[in-house]
C-alpha cells in the first residue's frame, strides 16, 4: 500500500517535500522529489536526518512549521475540554 503524505513544500525549482507515513508500519519521514530536470528522483528520508541536515531551508522550516501546529492544537484542545468540564467555584462564605 502506498504511503500517506501531506504537502510540507515546493520550491522555486520544483523539488517537492512531504511528510509521509508508511500505512502498514505507522513510519513517519520525509519524502522528497527532485525536479523533473534532475530526473525526478523520489528519497525517503528519516526525519531526524531531515532535521539535522539544517534548519535554515524553507522545506526545514516548514516541517517545524506544521510540527508546531499540531502541538497548538493539542494544546487549544485541552484547553477547550478544561474549560468545558470546570466545575464552578463556590464561595465558603454564607
Amino acid at each position: 500500500m502506498p504511503a500517506q503524505k501531506r504537502a510540507l513544500y515546493a520550491s522555486p525549482n520544483g523539488d517537492r517535500w512531504y511528510l509521509a507515513r508508511e500505512s502498514e508500519t505507522g513510519r513517519l519521514f520525509v519524502r522528497h522529489k527532485a525536479n523533473v530536470p534532475s530526473g525526478g528522483q523520489v528519497t525517503d528520508i528519516d526525519i531526524g536526518a531531515f532535521l539535522s541536515e539544517g534548519r535554515e531551508h524553507p522545506e526545514h522550516q516548514a516541517l517545524l512549521h506544521l510540527i508546531g501546529t499540531l502541538v497548538q492544537s493539542d494544546r487549544q484542545r485541552i484547553l477547550w475540554r478544561s474549560r468545558r468540564f470546570r466545575v464552578p467555584h463556590q464561595s465558603r462564605s454564607q
